[in-house]
């Protein structure tokens, strides 16, 4: 998906749910899996990896080709040095 069909994309959601026609729950997911799509598609052959341990890690989730490679791009994006571990989304 490109830019502008993402961009489409979240902005018909947007407009559903000012029409009342979906709620925040809906518009929070089709939302996501518009940027979902839209990056892994930009990112190629790279997968999601989310963290779970300490803030301010957990919860973060990146795009990476292996988990180690997900590791090594949240430990460069966090301050300090928290515990966390990652599983593919």
């Amino acid at each position: 998906m490109d830019r502008i069909s993402t961009l489409r994309n979240i902005e018909d959601a947007l407009a559903e749910f000012e029409d009342g026609e979906c709620d925040l729950s809906d518009l929070e997911r089709r939302v996501r899996g518009a940027l979902r799509t839209y990056a892994t598609e930009l990112e190629g052959d790279q997968r999601a990896y989310r963290a779970t341990g300490d803030e301010p890690a957990d919860g973060r989730v990146v795009l990476a080709p292996s988990e180690g490679a997900a590791r090594e791009r949240l430990a460069d994006l966090l301050s300090g040095d928290p515990d966390f571990e990652v599983n593919e989304v």
